[in-house]
């Protein structure tokens, strides 16, 4: 096998350690090529070609993290990860489990990490790497990196974000959802509303926002089932589909460009969050992205002329 050859072979494991340690696709990508780089410069053929690029890309995402953290600390509004449709690490016995540790509610509480917290955590408790092969990615010793997997524990149990079990429940109930407010049936958009559900935006001061935060099963359902029509009327269509591995929607314009993409939280049978990203600089990797001020201009502008 060539050395292209293995690399390729290991390409979606190392992508999806790098998207959970950094939570941007665009910066995951640039780790996993920096990491071929420096593989193919290596003289010798690692022994475990595995656990040297997993120790490559892990080290790479390290240092990249370290550099954005003062950047998100100045980051406008709440910030939330890069929109991910699937995950290129395929692991059917391990499906659910690796598609809730990639959730938006997952990742955002990985902020919470320092940088080696975060890929000691990501290595041992999503991947099951063994300590000695976390500590030699880390460049810790084993004692050390335990003491770290234990910090990292109880800041995630914190706050540990809690799914519908039921996949298939959560799927219909998300499916229900999306009827509800394609029909503007506000009603009924409740009854799939926790009582204290909220949305939260992540436009990164690039696209229009709403003026205040909205929480509450009531106000959220009123808000939605209006935000639609406006929508509507200027060509946007909604497409159900799994981000993040949880049900979402991607928004779409008249061309077909990508708006924004919104994520679902279920939890006994609500939807207790819609987290939504409109920042465009988060969507470029999903095709070419629409100019959401345009749309906002064109929507005012046709709400008038009907009103």
């Amino acid at each position: 096998m060539s050395r292209i050859e293995e690399f390729e072979e290991f390409r979606p494991l190392l992508f999806s350690i790098a998207y959970r340690i950094l939570g941007s696709v665009s910066e995951a990508e640039d780790a996993v090529q920096e990491t071929w780089l420096r593989f193919e410069a290596t003289p010798t053929r690692p022994e475990s070609v595995k656990s040297f690029l997993s120790a490559v890309v892990t080290r790479v995402s390290i240092d990249v993290l370290r550099s954005a953290r003062a950047r998100r600390e100045e980051y406008v509004g709440p910030w939330l990860p890069e929109p991910l449709l699937s995950d290129p690490y395929d692991d059917p016995a391990r499906a659910a489990e690796l598609a809730d540790s990639v959730s938006m509610a997952a990742l955002v509480l990985l902020e919470r990490l320092s940088p080696l917290e975060r890929a000691v955590f990501v290595l041992r408790e999503v991947f099951a790497f063994d300590f000695p092969a976390v500590a030699s990615a880390v460049g810790r010793s084993e004692s050390a990196c335990r003491q770290l997997v234990v910090r990292a524990r109880r800041h995630m149990a914190a706050g540990r974000p809690r799914y519908e079990a039921d996949r298939r429940m959560r799927d219909e109930l998300a499916e229900r959802f999306f009827f509800a407010l394609r029909e503007g049936d506000v009603d009924g958009l409740r009854e799939l509303l926790a009582a204290d559900a909220q949305m939260v935006g992540d436009g990164g001061g690039k696209t229009p926002q709403l003026a205040r935060a909205v929480s509450g099963a009531g106000p959220l359902a009123r808000l939605l089932t209006t935000l639609l029509p406006v929508l509507a009327r200027v060509d946007v269509t909604v497409e159900p589909c799994q981000v993040n591995g949880q049900p979402g929607a991607i928004f779409r314009d008249r061309e077909h460009k990508v708006l924004n993409t919104w994520t679902l939280d279920v939890l006994d049978g609500r939807v207790q969050t819609v987290r939504s990203v409109t920042n465009p600089d988060k969507l470029g990797h999903l095709g070419p992205v629409a100019d959401a001020w345009a749309l906002s201009r064109e929507a005012k502008l046709a709400r008038r002329a009907t009103a």
